[in-house]
C-alpha cells in the first residue's frame, strides 16, 4: 500500500536528517516510529504528506502510495488531506486561535468535497460524535483555547478522519497530554484501525506506547534506522545499545504491554 525506498532528506547543507530510509506498509497495519528529538522520525512522515520545511532537500528516494509516486508530487493535493491525513503533537496549535472550531471544520470539509455548508456542518458534528466529544454543537461553537488538550486532540483526529483516509500519520499525538487522556487517545486510534481498517504511522518518543499500539516498530537515531521488528522482537531481543536505553526508560515494559 505504502512503499518508501531509499528516502534521504537534509536541511540546508547539513548532514541528512533521514538517511536511506526504507519501509513497506500493508493496509491496516500500525507502524510505530520511535526515537529521540532529531532522529528524523517526524521528517519521514512529513515527506509522505508533502509538508516538509522549505529549507529541506530531498536527496533521493521514492514514496509510492498505491503504486503512484507521491514524493514531491504537486498534483496530489486531494490525496493529501483526504486519502492521507495527519494529526499533530498539539492540535490546538494547528487550529486558527481566533476562529471557531466549527468554521474551520466546515471549511476543511468543503475544500475536499462538494457538500453544501449545511451538509458539511452535519458531517462535522457526526465526526465529533464519533470521537466521543460531549455536546459536539458546543465544541463547534468554541474557540481552540476554550477546549482542553484532550478535547483538541479529539477534534484534530475527527478532522483527519472525516473522509475515512487510507493512511493516518500521527506525530506525537499523546505527548502533550496527561496519562489518562493519553490512554484514551491511544484507544481512539486503535478503534480507527478496528472500525475502518485505517493504516497508521505513529511517531513517538515513548517506546511503551509504540509497543502497545504497533504491529511493527522502527527505531531511529540521527536519521538512520537501527531496528525494525515486531514489538516482541524489539523488546525481547534488542539489537542496538540505543534501543536498550529506550527500553530502560520504560520500566516493566514487558509486563505492562503483555509482551
Amino acid at each position: 500500500m505504502l512503499n518508501i525506498t531509499n528516502l534521504t532528506i537534509q536541511y540546508g547543507n547539513k548532514v541528512p536528517v533521514v538517511n536511506n530510509f526504507n519501509l513497506s506498509v500493508k493496509k491496516g497495519e500500525i507502524i510505530g516510529i520511535v526515537g529521540e528529538s532529531g532522529s528524523g522520525k517526524t521528517t519521514v512522515i512529513k515527506s509522505i504528506i508533502g509538508a516538509l520545511n522549505k529549507n529541506s532537500k530531498i536527496l533521493g528516494g521514492s514514496i509510492l502510495f498505491e503504486n503512484e509516486e507521491i514524493l514531491n508530487n504537486s498534483n496530489l493535493k486531494n490525496k493529501h488531506g483526504k486519502d492521507i491525513t495527519m494529526i499533530f503533537q498539539d492540535s490546538r496549535n494547528t487550529l486558527n486561535p481566533i476562529r471557531k472550531i466549527g468554521v474551520q471544520f466546515i471549511e476543511y470539509i468543503q475544500e475536499h468535497s462538494n457538500l453544501s455548508k449545511e451538509e458539511a456542518k452535519e458531517k462535522a458534528i457526526l465526526m465529533l460524535k464519533k470521537m466521543n466529544l460531549p455536546t459536539p454543537e458546543n465544541v463547534m461553537n468554541s474557540y481552540p483555547h476554550q477546549l482542553s488538550g484532550g478535547m483538541c486532540q479529539r477534534v484534530g483526529i475527527a478532522i483527519a478522519m472525516t473522509f475515512n483516509p487510507k493512511v493516518l500519520l500521527a506525530d506525537e499525538p499523546t505527548s502533550a497530554l496527561d496519562v489518562t487522556t493519553q490512554a484514551q487517545i491511544v484507544e481512539e486510534l486503535l478503534n480507527l484501525r478496528k472500525n475502518y481498517g485505517t493504516t497508521i504511522l505513529i511517531v513517538t518518543h515513548n517506546l511503551g506506547v509504540a509497543a502497545y499500539m504497533s504491529d511493527r516498530i522502527i527505531v531511529m537515531k540521527k536519521g538512520d534506522v537501527l531496528e525494525l521488528g515486531t514489538p516482541r522482537e524489539i523488546i525481547n531481543s534488542p539489537k542496538s545499545d540505543y534501543t536498550k536505553i529506550l527500553l530502560n526508560s520504560v520500566p516493566g515494559v514487558e509486563e505492562k504491554y503483555g509482551i
